[in-house]
């Protein structure tokens, strides 16, 4: 089925629905909203099968299952499970994803103007018109928001083992236990023929906007234009950084003078030790990686 097929059918009700729910997401959360979510959907008349999922893998194995019965695979989970939901549909020109936010940073779904709240997101389910997105790919593997390295893969891990309590306020937590120890690296990134070498902290390449529950690292990054913004940060000092922090959450720290830009369809990036690559909130790669944006890979029920 086509795009325009899918929004011709748009309308069509009841849709069935497949929901993978992750019960460790956001801390619980998913698991605590799914008694309301599934009776937002019942209310809604539409027909549903749920699944707690027990890993990325089981989750991709039932998504997999969902598209070749015809249901809309709907998440109610964070973006780690959206990340590798949308790796085993991707490619599927028929399959259709569906997200109910259930994490604790829920940037994918904030990205795309979907209610943050996973009962009033359930409304997109019958509403919502499908959208071809991008994904990105770090080596094979599929992320959909940001895939970053260096000071990020430190503040990622340690917001990783934090406890789930923390809630969205484990990102600046993670930042700033990750600062301590931090030091900076040399990292090689090409973007076409564009070759940079620098020292700095942070490559962070971005097929979606936000990451860490409402960072705009990428402010102009657009999910359907098959490139990725490619983020270079390189503070001064570790003082330098601190005061930057609040400027991402605006989108303005790209206005600073220690942070460039730059946009292609791929990027390679190696860099002077070694660092996990981390996307969706997940480790993804090691480097050397190479990180490119896949056109249209996955369809998507979103707002009107």
């Amino acid at each position: 089925m086509t795009v325009d097929a899918m929004r011709e059918d748009a309308g069509a009700m009841p849709r069935s629905v497949a929901l993978l729910v992750n019960p460790s997401a956001g801390g619980g959360r998913a698991l605590r909203a799914l008694p309301a979510v599934e009776a937002e959907l019942t209310r809604l008349g539409l027909e549903h099968r749920t699944t707690r999922t027990t890993s990325l893998v089981h989750a991709q194995a039932l998504a997999r299952e969902a598209d070749d019965a015809g249901r809309v695979v709907a998440t109610l989970s964070g973006d780690g499970l959206i990340g590798a939901v949308a790796g085993a549909l991707r490619g599927r020109p028929a399959a259709l994803m569906a997200i109910l936010p259930g994490g604790r940073g829920n940037d994918f779904a904030r990205a795309n103007g979907i209610p943050c709240d996973a009962v009033a997101a359930c409304g997109v389910l019958v509403t919502g018109v499908p959208r071809a997105l991008d994904v990105g790919d770090v080596d094979g593997r599929t992320f959909v928001g940001i895939a970053s390295l260096g000071f990020d893969s430190e503040a990622n891990r340690i917001a990783n083992e934090a406890p789930s309590w923390m809630g969205p306020m484990v990102y600046a937590y993670a930042a700033l236990r990750a600062l301590a120890r931090w030091r900076p690296a040399t990292f090689d990134v090409a973007v076409g023929h564009d070759h940079r070498t620098f020292r700095g902290w942070t490559v962070a390449a971005a097929n979606s906007r936000a990451y860490g529950g409402g960072m705009l690292l990428a402010p102009d990054a657009r999910l359907d234009d098959g490139r990725l913004d490619v983020v270079l940060v390189a503070p001064r000092s570790r003082r330098d950084f601190v005061r930057s922090l609040p400027r991402v959450f605006k989108g303005t720290h790209v206005e600073l003078d220690s942070v460039t830009v730059l946009r292609g369809p791929e990027v390679r990036i190696a860099a002077d030790r070694p660092f996990t690559v981390y996307a969706d909130g997940d480790p993804i790669g090691e480097l050397p990686v190479t990180v490119r944006a896949v056109p249209g890979a996955i369809h998507v029920l979103l707002p009107a």
